[in-house]
């Protein structure tokens, strides 16, 4: 899944690419807003939330999210697409660039009144002008029986981190990902961290948490299961968790989530109509990290 950053540079290449240009091109490949044709329009500007994508027009937002999958290429009109015709969820055109959303996880059309019932929802955004770490932990703590990596991933807490981030910064800090929040004392400096990282590679092509930007030695612990960990030499550990897909990527909450047993590791149900539960993987070294009492 694309992290905060990554959705961040999405973001600033299709402002810089559609941004005060007319379209002559709207094709929107889902059913629910095939009928929707904003050809002749002025793009205002396309701005990230958290993992969100709002593409902003003077009455209507155009909101994307990459999901897993996603991606949106630039090409410049006329050029070959890299990826097949029949994985175009959307098609934006100016007389100059194209923008071509692939395998988009959701695609919505709504008013620009209407922009905070797809993204209102979000806790503070790492990279917006939003963000603040005292919100964002005061949403944290709010369960406080809850593994601390899978506060970090609700969207409703912070807005941003995906499981590259959360892994490394648990790294960092020494905490073991299944710890619960309440015994937890430093989740501000976890949220600091979280945010520094962001803010450090958001103009990068390849993010990197060590500082070491050749490839193999740019991550701590994340995707290195069975290797040795780089501070201690331990084999770093992995083992999938459970966790809302909604949660994970942000989605506006149908339902509400209720707390659960400390010693589940999903501290919170989804309700019957949220999407299921798909399985992610938590990486951690077993010296640098000790598991939760």
């Amino acid at each position: 899944m694309p992290e905060g950053d990554t959705v961040w540079r999405t973001a600033r290449r299709l402002d810089k690419a559609l941004s005060g240009r007319l379209l002559t091109t709207c094709d929107i490949r889902v059913p629910q807003w095939a009928e929707v044709d904003l050809t002749g329009r002025p793009v205002l500007e396309t701005v990230s939330c958290g993992k969100h994508l709002l593409t902003r027009f003077e009455q209507v937002t155009l909101h994307t999210h990459l999901k897993m999958e996603g991606s949106w290429h630039i090409y410049p009109v006329g050029s070959a697409w890299r990826s097949p015709a029949f994985q175009a969820r959307v098609v934006l055109a100016t007389e100059s660039w194209q923008a071509v959303g692939f395998r988009l996880g959701i695609v919505d059309v709504v008013s620009r009144d209407d922009e905070h019932t797809v993204v209102g929802h979000l806790g503070p955004d790492l990279l917006g002008a939003d963000w603040s770490i005292d919100e964002a932990a005061r949403r944290v703590f709010s369960l406080p029986d809850r593994p601390v990596g899978e506060a970090l991933l609700d969207q409703r807490n912070l807005s941003g981190v995906g499981n590259m981030y959360k892994a490394e910064v648990c790294f960092l800090l020494g905490v073991h990902p299944d710890t619960p929040v309440g015994q937890v004392d430093v989740v501000p400096q976890l949220l600091d961290k979280t945010h520094r990282l962001l803010v450090l590679n958001k103009d990068r092509a390849e993010q990197t948490t060590t500082g070491n930007t050749r490839r193999g030695h740019r991550l701590w612990v994340y995707r290195r299961a069975g290797q040795p960990c780089r501070r201690c030499g331990t084999r770093i550990l992995a083992d999938t968790f459970p966790t809302s897909d909604d949660l994970l990527h942000g989605v506006a909450s149908r339902g509400a989530l209720q707390s659960t047993p400390p010693n589940r590791r999903s501290a919170r149900q989804p309700s019957a109509v949220d999407r299921p539960s798909e399985a992610r993987v938590s990486f951690w070294c077993p010296s640098c990290q000790p598991s939760p009492t």
